[in-house]
């Protein structure tokens, strides 16, 4: 197993090992033992698992403080963009993202801490994609930032016009006039 530091103080990749032969394939998706001793607090509470078609956009999601989550995605089937934004005003990485193309052959996976949102889109017929999360999801904590915000420049790799966004998503504020984030 293999977590790899990015830029984004707390974010990482982790690819696991794949064994495959003429059965199949089977692969450690996590171990609590194997984190990196950054991560070694994190106790995952909730699993969460969507369907979706190609082009299906999701996002940019977060969950406010004190329920905000720390998440640890992954897809089960298919292929996404994986893209987050960093909205922790005292980072060095403050309002700039990150993409990682995720899918079920490499089988990586992202770790993204709390204070960032979250989002990816379906470039694969289908996909399931399935994350952990350390905090349950609360209702009223529920923020996003528009996935086409300009100011973000987030390059979703499908034209617009193939993309499927929910309503609600649709209408998300700006970056700009986001809901500040405090850790």
């Amino acid at each position: 197993m293999a977590w790899i530091k990015t830029n984004f103080q707390g974010v990482w990749v982790f690819e696991p090992r794949v064994w495959n032969d003429q059965r199949g394939y089977f692969v450690e998706t996590y171990n609590a033992s194997g984190l990196p001793d950054e991560l070694q607090d994190i106790s995952f509470v909730q699993d969460n698992e969507a369907a979706s078609v190609r082009g299906v956009l999701r996002g940019l999601h977060y969950q406010l403080p004190p329920h905000a989550q720390s998440k640890l995605v992954r897809v089960v089937q298919g292929e996404v963009l994986d893209v987050i934004v960093d909205l922790r005003k005292e980072s060095s990485t403050f309002g700039q993202h990150l993409s990682v193309i995720l899918n079920d052959i490499q089988k990586k996976q992202l770790f993204v801490p709390k204070g960032f949102a979250h989002g990816y889109v379906v470039l694969s017929p289908t996909a399931i994609f399935a994350y952990k999360c350390d905090a349950f999801y609360n209702f009223s904590a529920e923020a996003g930032i528009k996935y086409d915000d300009p100011v973000l420049g987030i390059d979703w790799l499908l034209p617009a016009e193939e993309c499927l966004v929910s309503d609600k998503d649709r209408i998300l504020p700006t970056f700009d006039q986001h809901t500040p984030f405090a850790l």
